[in-house]
């Protein structure tokens, strides 16, 4: 067995929880892995217990939410991974990790984390973890979230007809992603930024051009922002202009602070705008934020 085949191989066998039906924490982690692999995000072996590696984590997991009655620890995966002989666990201090809540760092297989570089052999496993730990609606969702041929899964086409619902979800979901990352899980507006070790995150992934209307998933119909900030972009009380300045609707709203930057004091000021331009609001979507939502 050559080693592409071997690992494949591991992949189908992973010691996963059944007691309750498929425990999907182990193969959710590894297709996280992969799109930070893939995203060029994770360049050696060594993987960080991170705030931001857990919201993504948390993201995947909503696919799975409907038969889980606790929100998924990713703690739980990064752990005991190790068990399926992926990487090694490791304290802050360095040291091997006997437990879930000591394991600070991993460290992947070398051989694994080499072919983890080429993309067929991404495809070629992320499909197996998909048909191997997931129903048929999460499969849906999760090929539409990675963004691989759902023609690869078994009975795609019946699949996609009963799960329309499903490949939406998963779209959704890579726009919360993609957003939220783009941004450096930052908003645009205020600079605020608190993410959790459990996932949890202020950000959202606010449409311009509202989904119920655009039906526009594209990353350039989208912006990071606090949820206060959020709120107030959805009612009108802001806006931005073609240079991605603030414009404020003086009077369209009364305010209060204590010791922190008003909506007001923002105006003029640029947004917080991603690294890559690509992925910079498309005007097109602004102009129809200020003249469908902006409260001039």
């Amino acid at each position: 067995m050559d080693t592409q085949s071997k690992w494949l191989a591991g992949l189908r066998k992973l010691r996963v929880d059944r007691s309750k039906g498929i425990a999907p924490h182990k193969p959710l982690l590894l297709l996280v892995v992969f799109e930070l692999i893939e995203n060029g995000d994770l360049q050696n072996p060594t993987l960080f217990l991170t705030p931001e590696i857990a919201f993504r984590f948390s993201q995947f997991a909503t696919i799975v939410a409907h038969r889980r009655t606790k929100r998924l620890d990713i703690r739980l995966p990064f752990h005991h991974m190790a068990s399926d002989g992926i990487w090694s666990t490791f304290t802050s201090e360095g040291r091997e990790s006997t437990d879930s809540k000591g394991t600070h760092f991993v460290k992947i297989d070398e051989e694994f984390f080499r072919l983890s570089q080429q993309a067929e052999f991404r495809m070629l496993a992320r499909t197996i973890l998909i048909k191997t730990y997931f129903e048929p609606a999460e499969q849906v969702a999760l090929a539409s979230l990675v963004n691989i041929s759902i023609e690869d899964l078994e009975n795609a086409d019946v699949m996609v007809r009963e799960n329309e619902s499903s490949y939406q979800q998963g779209r959704d979901v890579r726009f919360r992603l993609d957003i939220v990352g783009a941004y450096n899980y930052t908003c645009a507006l205020t600079g605020y930024r608190v993410t959790t070790i459990d996932g949890a995150s202020i950000i959202d992934a606010a449409h311009i051009h509202q989904f119920s209307e655009s039906r526009n998933n594209d990353p350039k119909n989208g912006i990071a922002l606090c949820k206060n900030a959020h709120w107030m972009f959805d009612q009108g009380l802001w806006s931005l202009d073609d240079d991605y300045r603030i414009i404020v609707a003086d009077t369209a709203f009364d305010e209060a602070t204590r010791e922190q930057k008003s909506l007001r004091d923002f105006r003029g000021e640029r947004i917080a705008l991603p690294s890559q331009p690509n992925l910079w609001p498309d005007l097109r979507h602004l102009a129809w934020h200020r003249e469908h939502k902006y409260c001039a």
